[in-house]
């Protein structure tokens, strides 16, 4: 009856999920069960699709997603289409932004795909929403690394960061680290989280095979449940995410609804809260261009900083000497001119499309230009739009990481930004749970 009741009045946001079942009781199953059967589309009980409950609708159509997920074949279902273009704040109805969150590991150098993936993209949202842009080491110490490395990586991405056009003033700039909700709130997550949810991700299947059982560590494991933590402290509506990440981004969305489900709403009143939802479930925004730069050495690879070949890529601190020759030498194919979008070509595209981002030119202009050019001559241009299109943020690095002030100071006043808005997600999550108040 009590679960009957929940479905009926929309004052609490039941947020069920298919992949939930064993959170219900044999009685709530049942009715569950006899609800299948009847072909019913309600609207979400709140009038926000980020009002981090589902419908009975929604349910159903969630039934069908773990179906195929108990079959084996488990892939990333986003329940709305992702947004591709931000929406002008100015022209809403609602004063408030919409929140944002993203960060870039500091492993390795940042290379291009990093930038043109992801950081470029967030300098034209931070003018349009309330971002939140923070150098993520916690994540990377899932694998072997060297501890001085890690210390010069971190303050090195931040600096790259600013130089690449992040403002202060408009996003919060922070280490992960420095945020100390993000493990607290990781590791309540991690009691709510079904060990076979962990085991279907499909990096944690790559990596740990490329480093061997005995390399690998539980945090491998278990670093989804530090991304969704990333997410949810901070009460995002949208993610930035390339292809690759967006089943992460969707065990972020299910635990959301999961532990809104088991310590939400009326359970979290009873204790003391405010009742309703604990988390807004976000959405996936995933740029339209740009989110996904391959390999210079395999047109069907991503770049990546882990490739063991710097050949691989184009770092953003590289020299001009350095870039020329990696063009130099990087994969081409025989096919005689050059075009987008054909399917035996990846390298012949992947190139395309890095010219068209760092020129500014259309896909239409780049086509029109490139189309009879041979590699010879298409590579010196490629090498001097990346030279002239880096050049600046080289310059700007160099007076950043020279200034140690000043770039401590940003760090520290976006992490205390940052806090401000985790300590009170961590504490509803701490009372809602049952956890005596500190």
């Amino acid at each position: 009856l009590s679960l009957l009741l929940d479905f009926i009045f929309p004052s609490f946001y039941c947020s069920v999920s298919a992949s939930h079942p064993y959170s219900f009781a044999p009685m709530g199953r049942s009715l569950l069960s006899h609800f299948s059967m009847v072909t019913y589309s309600a609207p979400r009980f709140a009038s926000s699709t980020r009002s981090c409950g589902l419908s009975i609708g929604g349910y159903l159509r969630r039934t069908r997603i773990i179906r195929q997920q108990a079959s084996g074949d488990f892939r990333c279902f986003c329940s709305s289409v992702a947004v591709s273009e931000p929406v002008n704040s100015e022209s809403s109805s609602s004063p408030v932004r919409k929140r944002i969150v993203s960060g870039v590991q500091p492993t390795g150098s940042i290379h291009l795909g990093n930038y043109l993936g992801a950081i470029k993209n967030w300098i034209r949202l931070q003018d349009t929403y309330e971002t939140f842009f923070f150098i993520v080491d916690l994540h990377a110490i899932t694998l072997q690394y060297e501890a001085q490395q890690l210390l010069r990586a971190t303050r090195d991405t931040a600096a790259i960061y600013l130089a690449c056009g992040v403002d202060p003033s408009k996003a919060s700039v922070f280490v992960q680290s420095h945020v100390r909700a993000h493990v607290e709130l990781m590791w309540l997550l991690s009691s709510a989280t079904p060990i076979g949810w962990l085991n279907r991700m499909i990096q944690f299947k790559e990596k740990s095979r490329k480093a061997g059982d005995e390399n690998v560590g539980v945090a491998l494991l278990t670093y989804p449940v530090l991304m969704a933590a990333d997410i949810l402290l901070y009460q995002s509506d949208l993610v930035p995410v390339g292809e690759d990440q967006k089943q992460h981004l969707e065990l972020t969305r299910e635990l959301a609804e999961r532990v809104n489900y088991l310590y939400g709403g009326r359970k979290w009143k009873k204790l003391g809260g405010r009742g309703g939802a604990l988390f807004k479930v976000p959405e996936p925004l995933i740029p339209p261009t740009g989110a996904r730069i391959m390999s210079l050495t395999d047109g069907l690879s991503k770049m990546s900083k882990s490739a063991p070949s710097d050949q691989s890529r184009i770092n953003l601190l590289d020299s001009k000497d350095v870039i020329a020759n990696k063009i130099k030498r990087c994969k081409t194919d025989a096919f005689p001119g050059l075009e987008f979008d054909n399917a035996e070509r990846p390298e012949c595209n992947n190139l395309l499309s890095i010219y068209q981002l760092v020129s500014g030119k259309t896909k239409q202009e780049v086509a029109e230009e490139c189309r009879d050019m041979n590699w010879g001559t298409f590579k010196i241009v490629l090498t001097d739009a990346l030279v002239d299109h880096l050049h600046p943020i080289q310059v700007r690095y160099e007076e950043i990481i020279s200034d140690s002030s000043y770039l401590d100071g940003v760090l520290a006043e976006g992490a205390r930004k940052a806090a401000d808005i985790a300590d009170v997600t961590v504490n509803n999550v701490y009372q809602a749970m049952g956890f005596l108040k500190r």
